[in-house]
């Protein structure tokens, strides 16, 4: 059973995404009802644009929705593969714009470690962004008030994803390199 509560019915609709191709918004609302969670179809709509949600194409063809912080990573570069093939826009590099456009004040680069700066108390939320998202070359972050740290694999990577995360939040769709 599940609290009829804003926060249980998203973590239901993250779940339900996660677990099973869900193609449809009447589909995750049986799913939901069968859940006991009675939703309406504007509501549910509003809960997928608040969670993030689009549609992409996964590897066996199914056009379903996907949740970044949910999606299961071989399945996520798969569709991402898929997406640049196939020419569409790449969900993870527009989720992370969205987000992080506005955040990120500077970036340097020592090594393999990248120093993110962001306003005071947003580098928290930069930070989990950044972690729920599979990206190639990033093993994981640290954050504090205004920076963060991202760690990546070697040096040559973090200056990709340095200059990739400028890129992003700078309005150019983060052109150099891709997730």
């Amino acid at each position: 059973m599940r609290p009829a509560s804003k926060t249980a019915r998203l973590d239901a609709i993250r779940q339900l995404v996660a677990q099973d191709q869900v193609t449809s918004q009447q589909q995750l609302a049986k799913l939901l009802n069968g859940q006991g969670i009675e939703v309406t179809q504007a509501t549910l709509s509003r809960d997928l644009d608040e969670l993030g949600a689009a549609k992409i194409r996964y590897p066996d063809g199914v056009l379903a929705y996907w949740i970044p912080d949910v999606a299961n990573q071989s399945l996520l570069e798969a569709a991402t593969v898929s997406m640049a093939q196939g020419g569409e826009v790449n969900k993870t590099e527009a989720y992370l714009t969205r987000v992080l456009t506005g955040l990120i004040t500077s970036v340097k680069r020592a090594g393999n470690l990248l120093l993110v700066r962001t306003p005071s108390g947003a580098a928290q939320y930069a930070a989990s962004a950044l972690d729920r998202q599979p990206l190639t070359g990033i093993l994981g972050t640290i954050a504090g008030d205004d920076t963060v740290l991202i760690i990546a694999n070697d040096d040559q990577s973090a200056q990709e994803r340095g200059d990739w995360l400028l890129d992003l939040t700078s309005g150019e769709g983060g052109s150099r390199s891709k997730p």
